[in-house]
């Protein structure tokens, strides 16, 4: 069973998406609907940008949604998902493939949800790090006992979570990590703690935005972030994505349950290989493959 995966921040660099933009009138022309919507130029951006363009939390969120999705809607009738799955900002990717959402009302949702988190961001400053080769359990023990707020924010492999927290918070957390022997504790280049209580305003600002944007029945199950599972119900789907910014993204988990569902194909649509690589972490007998 074909299941369709979509990459979150992280998966960018520089020509995303230009082959497609050159190579197919159909993708040209949403790219060009993609720069209206935004005001902006955000192909130059992709394109021919530099790195520092791309990690700009508000250039990197809608540059991402829009390679994921492009490529999903260039499939045309190969595009048959039994089930979809996004990590993190993926998610939005994931439910406009399944025409749970428009296009248009996707891509305003991602530009708003990447401003109003760097926003958050600037307002608190705080950090992610990432986890090599402790269990799942033994992270979360380690992340109470820490006197700011640390929390888990990804989990994307067994034995491999990411942490999110106060900038002291996490640096507390990196050695008391590696104490309890982690193979690697380091901090994430990233422009603040997501998937966790600092996103609190960037919640509340795009909780109002999901609640009157028009969702639809998805063609297949969406399993989300927050809750694991294959949703179909648009009321449970503005839950789960509005919790989904201060809540963990369960992508072990997530991919778990596709399993057990049925899935034994996991394609990946949009930039770098990423989710290619966990899947493959999480079980090594389902085939992986990807598109970018």
């Amino acid at each position: 069973m074909k299941v369709y995966i979509f990459p979150g921040q992280g998966a960018q660099f520089v020509g995303m998406g230009k082959d497609l933009y050159n190579e197919s009138a159909q993708a040209k022309k949403m790219f060009e609907q993609a720069n209206e919507i935004l005001g902006f130029r955000i192909t130059d951006l992709m394109f021919d940008g530099t790195d520092e363009d791309l990690r700009q939390t508000k250039v990197t969120q809608p540059a991402i949604f829009i390679h994921s999705v492009i490529l999903a809607t260039t499939l045309n009738n190969e595009f048959k998902p039994k089930m979809v799955a996004g990590h993190s900002l993926g998610e939005f990717s994931a439910l406009v493939a399944a025409k749970a959402l428009s296009f248009e009302d996707g891509l305003k949702l991602v530009y708003k949800r990447a401003l109003a988190m760097q926003k958050a961001c600037e307002i608190n400053p705080s950090t992610m790090a990432a986890v090599i080769g402790l269990p799942d359990e033994q992270v979360e023990e380690i992340c109470k006992t820490i006197d700011d707020v640390v929390v888990p924010a990804n989990y994307n492999c067994p034995g491999q979570v990411v942490i999110s927290g106060s900038i002291a918070g996490i640096e507390e957390a990196i050695v008391k990590l590696k104490e309890a022997g982690a193979k690697r504790a380091f901090v994430l280049k990233v422009g603040g703690a997501f998937h966790s209580p600092f996103m609190e305003s960037a919640k509340v600002e795009l909780s109002e935005a999901i609640e009157t944007t028009n969702f639809s029945t998805p063609i297949c199950p969406v399993y989300q972030n927050v809750s694991t599972k294959g949703e179909t119900n648009s009321s449970t789907i503005k839950e789960n994505l509005i919790a989904q910014l201060t809540s963990p993204v369960k992508w072990t988990q997530s991919v778990e349950n596709m399993i057990a569902d049925g899935a034994t194909e996991f394609i990946e649509l949009g930039p770098g290989t990423v989710l290619q690589g966990l899947v493959a972490k999480i079980n090594e007998e389902v085939a992986t493959s990807g598109m970018q």
